[in-house]
């Protein structure tokens, strides 16, 4: 199966969201939410994470999440995951009741696209104050990419995980989630990562973007996000529409993409001291905003 193949069946089943210029939609992937162990690297980020989201879900934003939200290839089930993490789950299930929360799958969470593993497993959680199961995301549905359609410009968005472009993580993921539980995660201590992830391999990280330029181009130059490599790309009108929202899980910062008002932009939340030397939290423009249809197909 290549890469055109595996992107073009994404493209075909994609949940189809219409949308106008009055939309608002917050972009983030790989955030590897996990058990606030030593291997958890989305712990560093967490209140930067939350007090975003807390943003995003004032302002009206929806939540598009890119894949690898949940690290389930270090974690063996999402109940060891939510006890770490339940402000943000909390605010998620918030955002899900009122139809803000869309979320991919991606290989790290790949167990998402069985609908019944999802059910048993997201559909519930259990308050221990109550003793009893209380909803957190009934209903909810993963799917392997998202098209945003304008309603009155007609234009596509596609978005995706990404590994659909990396043969290894799509295909052989339970190879790779055995050999990360088993022999990287340890190592992960002494500061020795999995090669085989794009995010840790440069060289690999180009190939994975090389075979998803590729595609875009032969498919008329779709505007195309992706996540995956965690290497933000926001690209100038008229070059391949190749974007990528970076991840959660960079040191000291995540970035995101934002649509609002039409446009496009690459943002970060960072750690920041203002002139009295009090840390916060701050958002930093890095791209954009950019007209959405100055990437549309010609």
């Amino acid at each position: 199966m290549s890469t055109k193949t595996r992107f073009d069946r994404a493209y075909k089943n994609a949940l189809v969201i219409p949308f106008d210029d009055t939309s608002k939609f917050i972009l983030f992937s790989d955030c590897h939410r996990g058990d606030n162990s030593f291997a958890d690297d989305f712990a560093r980020n967490r209140h930067m994470y939350f007090h975003a989201m807390k943003h995003y879900y004032k302002s009206g934003f929806s939540y598009c999440e890119l894949g690898d939200g949940d690290e389930l290839w270090e974690n063996r089930q999402f109940e060891d995951i939510y006890p770490a993490h339940t402000n943000v789950y909390k605010l998620l299930k918030e955002m899900h009741k009122e139809c803000r929360f869309h979320p991919i799958y991606g290989n790290h969470d790949m167990v998402y696209k069985n609908k019944s593993y999802v059910e048993k497993h997201l559909s519930h959680y259990f308050d221990p104050k109550t003793g009893e199961e209380v909803p957190l995301f009934p209903g909810i549905t993963y799917h392997e990419a998202i098209i945003l359609k304008h309603e009155t410009t007609g234009q596509e968005i596609f978005m995706a995980h990404g590994h659909q472009a990396d043969w290894w993580n799509y295909l052989f993921w339970k190879w790779g989630r055995f050999l990360v539980r088993v022999l990287w995660k340890p190592l992960q201590v002494v500061g020795i990562y999995d090669p085989t992830s794009p995010a840790k391999n440069y060289k690999e990280l180009i190939k994975v973007e090389k075979r998803t330029k590729k595609w875009i181009r032969e498919k008329d130059n779709l505007m195309t996000i992706c996540g995956h490599t965690h290497r933000p790309r926001f690209p100038e009108p008229g070059e391949t529409p190749y974007f990528n929202d970076g991840s959660c899980v960079h040191p000291r910062s995540i970035t995101g993409i934002e649509i609002e008002n039409g446009s496009i932009s690459l943002i970060k939340w960072q750690l920041a001291t203002d002139e009295t030397g009090v840390l916060k939290i701050e958002r930093v423009l890095l791209e954009g905003p950019q007209k959405l249809t100055d990437y549309m197909k010609a």
